[in-house]
């Protein structure tokens, strides 16, 4: 057996790159001309179900905006009763055929099956599921004094993606539908403070991946998201701590962010929807981030020394020993440039003055 394995060491690795070699110009134009035809062809979702996890704010609400400006039917889950209802307002003034919101928390099991089961017995079928909800964590392993926070990670980065999925596959094989996914570059970037979030989204990333292959073509297509920092709750500094809580602390988002510029929520759903009416099985957005891919996969030695270096290393010379991270973004109006929260603040005090 060990000499099996040396030979196939030797000689998979020259074969399989010989042939990656011929196919790669086949496989290119390939991907040239379906992405050429799937522009002319989008899908149109008038009238269509979709159904949106993590719909009250960020990502998951300006979705909700793009559907229904295209007058799909929009279902809204998330949390906040308040939340939904408001953007629900908004879905109808955009164009949305019609809108439900439907209160659940998506780590939760029966929560999942409920809203699924209660959207289909509404309307009768579901057309596009898109998992959206998350929450993210900021501290590090060794700080934690037991295992709940990253359970409760795993339970809604994790799980709050499989149990809808789990629940909406027989509804979207009977209508040839879709699953959107928004899985975060963290997926493939190991950003530091974030390991059971990066975790969770890494796992997410190869179970739909997986389940691509599996469903074949009983389904519509899966669309798997990688975002960047893109503004949210999240990106205004929403997180999780080391107890479990929920914080909401503008100085440690400026601590885990940085100087990585926050794209807008429109803009990244325009994207996003782009994507998915198109059956893109990949959308990189901002696709700037693709460099780091590349880093991950040639060069990680580097990407792990310039993450250390400025998430983790103390810049000299501050008493708080924060990393260079806020110290880069304490720089007098670099939060203005940066952070879309920062511009819209000083927009509106301008309009006010």
């Amino acid at each position: 057996m060990d000499l099996l394995q040396a030979f196939l060491n030797l000689v998979v690795p020259v074969f399989g790159l010989s042939i990656l070699l011929v196919l790669w110009p086949l496989l290119t134009i390939r991907s040239i001309i379906a992405r050429l035809f799937r522009v002319i062809f989008d899908e149109n979702v008038r009238g269509k179900i979709v159904l949106i996890t993590g719909a009250s704010s960020g990502i998951g609400e300006q979705l909700a905006y793009q559907y229904s400006k295209r007058g799909a039917v929009v279902v809204l889950i998330g949390r906040r009763e308040n939340r939904l209802r408001a953007v629900a307002e908004q879905c109808i003034k955009r164009g949305a055929m019609d809108v439900r919101a439907i209160s659940a928390d998506v780590s939760k099991e029966n929560d999942c099956k409920r809203f699924i089961e209660e959207t289909v017995n509404h309307y009768g079928r579901l057309d596009h599921l898109v998992n959206n909800a998350g929450i993210v964590h900021s501290f590090l392993l060794e700080e934690v004094a037991d295992s709940r926070p990253l359970n409760q990670i795993m339970d809604i980065d994790f799980w709050g993606y499989v149990y809808p999925t789990y629940y909406a596959l027989p509804h979207l094989r009977r209508t040839h539908g879709k699953i959107i996914v928004s899985a975060s570059v963290a997926s493939w970037l190991p950003f530091p403070r974030m390991s059971a979030y990066n975790a969770a989204n890494a796992a997410i990333f190869n179970f739909f991946d997986t389940l691509r292959i599996e469903l074949g073509s009983s389904i519509g297509g899966i669309t798997i998201v990688t975002e960047g920092w893109v503004e949210s709750e999240m990106t205004m500094g929403k997180h999780l701590n080391r107890h479990g809580e929920i914080e909401v602390g503008e100085n440690q988002r400026d601590i885990h962010v940085g100087p990585m510029p926050v794209a807008y929520a429109e803009e990244c759903a325009k994207a996003i929807i782009r994507g998915a009416l198109r059956n893109y099985k990949y959308v990189r957005v901002p696709y700037w981030y693709t460099v780091f891919l590349l880093y991950r996969i040639f060069a990680p030695e580097v990407l792990d020394f310039l993450l250390a270096l400025f998430y983790l290393v103390p810049t000299p010379g501050r008493k708080d020993a924060a990393p260079l991270s806020k110290a880069l973004v304490d720089i007098p109006g670099v939060k203005s440039i940066l952070y879309p929260s920062t511009i819209r603040a000083q927009r509106s005090k301008q309009v006010k003055g």
